[in-house]
Parts: structure tokens; sequence; C-alpha cells
């Protein structure tokens, strides 16, 4: 049997394959609210077969939001909706995740059909919020405002009462964003972490807002199901974080509990230099997983059926994770199964439209 197709169990949740979809901003929502919009859009990928589907990055508080039309969770209000989606996703046999997070100085953005560029005050924008007072790109208007001791804690607190919510909306699996540049990357990387107190310089002192904000959720959290990281394991950029933190973080994480790590790259600053092309990063999760032992996610430009089933044969990571060619492909797990010759149970709604092997 296809490798891409074997069971994966991380604490009582078993995936029914090592495919899972990524979260994926769809800049559809209006004050933190889900709608069909995004009832569709995770509900066809779990039709398609994906064993994990991760709801797009979901702010623990207003100005986490990359974009005012961003997803929430920092109210009961939210929770509808939410649950509505994680019972589709079940009745499927797919299990829903959720990325819980906080944008920080990568915040109060338009979305990407309307130039993905910051806000001002006066567009609905507002003023964002980081480890130091260093803006991401020179064109921008104002500094972030650097977190003080009462900001940091109220970030810690969002994330602890995001958990809560997302078990509320019953979500089996939740992911922390601490990649991708934003906030609690900003804090990891020394590009932009500039601090001189507990929460800047060393790696242990970097690190510390990530471990705060972990305990946060474990303690919200139920201990019977997953935790996921995703992290940028290099800022492929000289003096930022690198593989060598990001394998040291891992062990740190698997010693506290977390499940599995999710390895993307890149996102804190403006001048990275990634060499982008087929698999690139799977080589991260890779080591991560080697040197670690924590289980590992691998993402980025995996187009193919072939090339994910191989990561997972070669012990290169745990799961594959995709976004653009699910966005392609809805029914990516579906097609691949018929390519790899796995034998995969269909929504019996589709069962006559079957791919079958001749």
């Amino acid at each position: 049997m296809a490798s891409l197709f074997s069971v994966l169990q991380l604490k009582s949740i078993i995936l029914k394959n090592r495919i899972a979809i990524s979260p994926m901003c769809q800049y559809s929502a209006e004050d933190g609210f889900a709608n069909d919009w995004h009832l569709v859009h995770l509900g066809a990928r779990a039709i398609g077969g994906a064993g994990l589907i991760i709801q797009e990055a979901t702010a623990v508080s207003p100005e986490g939001r990359i974009s005012p039309e961003d997803l929430g969770i920092w109210s009961d209000a939210h929770i509808e909706k939410y649950k509505q989606i994680t019972a589709f996703i079940q009745a499927q046999n797919a299990v829903p995740g959720i990325q819980l997070a906080h944008a920080g100085r990568k915040a109060s953005t338009s979305a990407p059909w309307q130039g993905n560029r910051k806000l001002t005050l006066e567009e609905n924008g507002w003023r964002t919020v980081a480890p130091s007072p260093v803006r991401f790109s020179e064109e921008e208007e104002l500094p972030p405002l650097e977190l003080d001791k009462e900001g940091i804690a109220k970030v810690v607190a969002d994330f602890k009462s995001a958990a809560k919510r997302a078990h509320e909306a019953c979500y089996k699996v939740v992911e922390i964003h601490a990649a991708h540049g934003y906030l609690i990357h900003q804090f990891l990387s020394p590009l932009i972490n500039h601090r001189s107190d507990e929460y800047g310089g060393s790696f242990e002192n970097r690190i510390r807002l990530l471990l705060e904000i972990l305990e946060a959720v474990q303690s919200e959290w139920p201990v019977n199901l997953p935790i996921l990281v995703r992290i940028s394991g290099t800022d492929w950029a000289e003096g930022g974080w690198n593989e060598e933190e990001s394998v040291e973080l891992a062990k740190i994480l698997k010693h506290k509990g977390v499940d599995l790590i999710d390895c993307s790259s890149g996102g804190a600053v403006a001048h990275q230099k990634i060499p982008v092309g087929p698999n690139y990063q799977v080589p991260i999760a890779a080591r991560v997983k080697k040197e670690s032992g924590l289980c590992t996610g691998a993402v980025g430009l995996i187009t193919t059926a072939q090339q994910a089933d191989a990561i997972v044969k070669n012990g290169e990571a745990d799961l594959v994770l995709f976004a653009r060619e699910s966005l392609r492909n809805p029914n990516l797990a579906l097609n691949f199964a018929h390519e790899l010759d796995a034998e995969v149970m269909w929504p019996k709604q589709y069962e006559r439209a079957k791919l079958r092997k001749h």
C-alpha cells in the first residue's frame, strides 16, 4: 500500500491518510465570523479525501488578524458557525483542525486582490504590535508598537481563550502559528526581535513567548487531542532564525508534549532569498524529524502523488500538507489514491464517478 495512504495516530486522533490541507487565508470573513464560503471551501476538501483539514490562520484577537477579512476566535459568538464546519468535516471521515494565530507587525493588510498592502487607519486598518518597533517594509507609514509586559500577557491570555473556544467548537487538532513572520516568529527571529529583556537576545529568551503560549493552550486543550506547531525552519536571511535553532526548538517542544511540527520557512523579512523549487522545504522537515525525534509535516511545492508518497516512504516527514495544489484540485486525495493504486472510500454520492484502473 502507498505510504501516503497509511494511517497516522497523533494522541487519540487517527488520520486516515498522511494528506493534510494547509491553513489558507480566504479573506472572506466579516468581524471574524465564518460564513458559507468557509463551510464549502473546507468541506469540499474533506469530501475530497484529505485526512486532516486545517482551517486558515484564525486570529486570537482583532488586532491579530492579517486582514480585516480574516477569521477570528476572540468571541464566543464565533463558535456557532465553526460547529457547523467541524461537524461537516467529521461527517466526511476527516479531522477538523484550526490554526491559532496573531499576525503582529504583518497585520492590518489588504487582501491579495486588493494589493496586499498595509492599510492606514483611515482605511479600516490599525496600529500593529511586535517585539520591537521595526517595520517589515520601509514603505510603511508607521512602525509597529513594541509590546510591553502587559501586552505580552494579553497575547498569551488571548491564545488561552482561543484554545478553549476551539475545543468548544469541536476542532480535534490545534496548530499554533509560529511561522511566516507573524508575531511568534517575530519573537523567534533576531532580525526582528531587538529586545533586551527576558523575551529577547538569547535563544532561550526568544522562544519564551512560544513556550508561554503553548502552556496556555495546553491548559485549555484536552490532553488526548494533538497540538501542532508551525514554524519557519529558516528565515533564509543572514543572522536570522535558522535550521539549527529549529532543531533545538523541536527537541524542547517534543519534551513539552507537542505532537508534530509543521515545517515551512521564510516570511520574516522582505530581503529573504528563498531557493524556491519542488520539495524545497522538505529537507527542513527531514532534518528536524531526524535530529529531534518529533513527527514533522512537509509543505511547499509538493504537487504530485509520487512526490508526496516518496516523502513519507523515505521517512522525511510524517504528514504532507497541501495548499495551492489543493485549491487547484479539491479532490486531490482521491486522485492521488487512484494514481498510487490505493483503495480508499469515496463519498457515496460520488461513487459512480470513481476513477478505476483498467
